[in-house]
């Protein structure tokens, strides 16, 4: 952001945003207390616009912070629609961080997610990192076009035998045959969540949201189900190349709105009749780039402003007959999803596994209470489960909806690998 730009945000009453850190230790498991943040335009990080600190979950307030007119964001335009912020994050006994670009859209909340290393780690830390620019914004090569349906068949390639949710992705930080880009394991869900805040705004309408992130689900999973680079002789799932694949940003900022959408809907894909894997949904902007037979990205967002669904866009763009399938199984998690909300009333074994969860979780987090696991849902398991949506940024319902209910395993399995923490 230029000095120009700053002024303009420091001078003028525009709109705000929120950011909210959340600091942990190198898994993303375990949450960092007392961890000092200081915030700063990122065009002049000397100049210090706020002081924070995280409580017991390692978060911050939410910060109110200035960012250009929602406008900019709705239609395409050289104004630049997001404001970038810098953060610098110490606490004692961490080596600091440095992130810079953070992105801070109006009316909506940002999430930045900070993993601090121990100073007597032997592990290598990022300690500075720089954000880009949203692809919609940025200059980033057009994905070079591929079949959306593999023949599989004809090259007798080894495909996995039914849709999985992987729970880890590898993803390769710059082009297939790029041999000095590094490789990352990341959660299927953060990768997806990175994904779209990178490349979509999420001012955008929930349905246009929902179209985009199906798109970047189903073209994912498609890389999974085909495991396309590992039969060309690569170790990793996916490329954070726009030419290949989608824009992945090591140590993004993630918008709230973006991550509750991935968390109610991470195990669909887009199908096609007697079609057995994910379609291959490629996008482009629509506007710099044009792709006749692709969805168009600020077309979709027209589509949502006029009222269409999210399986309305989708249809516009990709024919009648594309439909959202589910995956078979949800790997790396202890079991399934009940198929009922759990609520204040419930009971049973599903109830006594959920607390049994909670209760771990809240060893790592001590705002969560500490529930029996009796398999009786009450108002003290009622509190428990809030709390824990408050902090995991889901919506404050007291009720284990499908979200809730992989979230809290996503979670558990998290800190419940305490080996692996450091």
């Amino acid at each position: 952001m230029s000095r120009q730009n700053i002024r303009y945000l420091q001078n003028d009453t525009l709109d705000e945003g929120n950011l909210q850190v959340n600091v942990e230790t190198p898994s993303g498991r375990l949450p960092i207390e007392n961890a000092e943040v200081t915030i700063s335009f990122t065009g002049d990080p000397d100049d210090t616009i706020e002081e924070v600190s995280t409580n017991s979950s390692g978060q911050t307030e939410r910060i109110e912070l200035r960012t250009p007119p929602l406008e900019y964001s709705m239609e395409p335009s050289e104004q630049q629609p997001y404001a970038e912020y810098t953060i610098q994050v110490t606490a004692k006994g961490f080596i600091p961080v440095n992130i810079s670009g953070i992105q801070v859209l109006p009316g909506e909340t940002s999430v930045q997610r900070v993993r601090l290393v121990p100073e007597e780690s032997d592990i290598n830390p990022v300690n500075n990192i720089v954000i880009p620019a949203n692809t919609l914004f940025g200059n980033f090569p057009p994905k070079i076009p591929e079949d959306e349906i593999k023949p599989l068949e004809e090259t007798g390639e080894i495909v996995l035998s039914r849709v999985v949710v992987p729970e880890y992705v590898v993803v390769h930080d710059g082009a297939p045959s790029d041999s000095t880009a590094r490789d990352y394991y990341v959660t299927y869900k953060d990768y997806i969540k990175n994904v779209a805040s990178s490349e979509i705004y999420a001012t955008w309408p929930d349905a246009t949201l929902r179209a985009n992130i199906l798109a970047i689900l189903s073209f994912t999973l498609n890389r999974v189900y085909t495991e396309w680079y590992r039969n060309k002789g690569y170790d990793f799932t996916i490329t954070s190349s726009t030419a290949f694949d989608h824009k992945w940003i090591y140590g993004r900022n993630i918008f709230e709105n973006i991550s509750r959408i991935v968390d109610e809907i991470f195990d669909s894909y887009l199908s096609r009749p007697n079609v057995s894997q994910p379609i291959l949904t490629q996008y482009c902007d629509g506007q710099r780039v044009s792709c006749p037979n692709w969805m168009s990205q600020w077309g979709s967002k027209d589509l949502g402003d006029r009222g269409y669904s999210f399986i309305e866009i989708l249809r516009y763009y990709y024919g009648s007959n594309m439909y959202v399938n589910e995956a078979d199984e949800i790997a790396g998690i202890p079991a399934s999803w009940p198929r009922v909300d759990l609520s204040v009333g419930s009971r049973g074994d599903k109830v006594r596994q959920m607390q049994a969860q909670l209760a771990r979780i809240s060893r790592a987090y001590p705002a969560i209470p500490v529930v029996s696991a009796d398999g009786i849902f009450g108002p003290a398991t009622e509190e428990a489960v809030e709390v824990f949506q408050s902090v995991f940024g889901l919506p404050v319902t007291g009720v284990v909806d499908y979200s809730t209910w992989y979230k809290i395993s996503e979670i558990y399995v998290g800190v419940s690998r305490i080996a692996e923490l450091y």
